[in-house]
């Protein structure tokens, strides 16, 4: 069995980017694996906050963290999404994000849901049927997978499998708990774990969260900020042990 790996999705929901770099230094320090970024407009239903675009942040950072040393951080989207822009401008991004970051690159794609419907059409985006949709993903992630590129599809909180296994891709799924992480991890290449709630309070809570999670399948669990990255850190080494 491969080694869990952890991430955090960086803050950035804020007018600069500078809380997202001092989280990213800060992961990075602490020995967790990757950081990753929304794809928003906006925080979801909150149109009057402000969010940063994830590649041009992603390429800052890949100078930043120098992710060219072997065994550097991973970026990656979580997750970029399908329809808000073509999908040749996202491959576009993707490989562009690729010659900073050389093997490191996570690809991370959804198709958004009906709390992010109002990005797209307040910006006159047209917002296809949900199977449409995951066709489109489908045909991005088979693309993204001929370049040489790690991609995970977006099972949704249901953890939908069909799209992962029809790109043979890994699967991300958000908020799951432990037995829908096993009931998938038999069905895709891989699951991995976003967890966009408050972490559980203290390392050991933390730790017993994480190793929940592996024991059902999970080969990446990310949190969303904040979390201790510290203890993400030593709870995925002392996982691993």
């Amino acid at each position: 069995m491969t080694r869990l790996r952890t991430g955090v999705v960086l803050p950035t929901f804020r007018d600069t980017p500078d809380d997202a770099f001092a989280v990213a230094q800060e992961s990075v320090a602490a020995g967790v694996d990757g950081v990753f970024c929304y794809d928003h407009v906006w925080p979801l239903g909150q149109p009057d906050r402000p969010a940063l675009a994830p590649f041009p942040l992603l390429g800052a950072l890949a100078s930043l963290l120098d992710t060219s040393v072997d065994g550097g951080p991973f970026l990656g989207t979580l997750v970029a999404r399908v329809g808000l822009v073509p999908n040749e401008v996202l491959a576009a991004q993707f490989a562009a994000l690729e010659t900073l970051a050389p093997g490191r690159v996570i690809a991370g794609i959804g198709t958004g849901d009906r709390l992010s419907a109002e990005e797209n059409r307040a910006y006159g985006v047209p917002y296809a049927p949900a199977s449409e949709r995951r066709a489109q993903m489908v045909v991005l992630a088979r693309a993204l997978r001929r370049s040489g590129l790690v991609v995970w599809v977006a099972g949704g909180r249901m953890g939908r499998t069909e799209e992962a296994r029809a790109a043979g891709a890994a699967m991300t799924v958000w908020d799951s708990e432990p037995a829908l992480v096993a009931a998938r991890s038999g069905e895709a290449d891989a699951v991995e774990v976003t967890w966009a709630g408050p972490p559980p309070a203290g390392a050991p809570a933390l730790r017993e969260r994480i190793g929940s999670l592996r024991r059902a399948g999970a080969s990446w669990v990310v949190f969303g900020w904040p979390v201790d990255v510290g203890a993400l850190a030593d709870a995925a080494r002392t996982i691993c042990a």
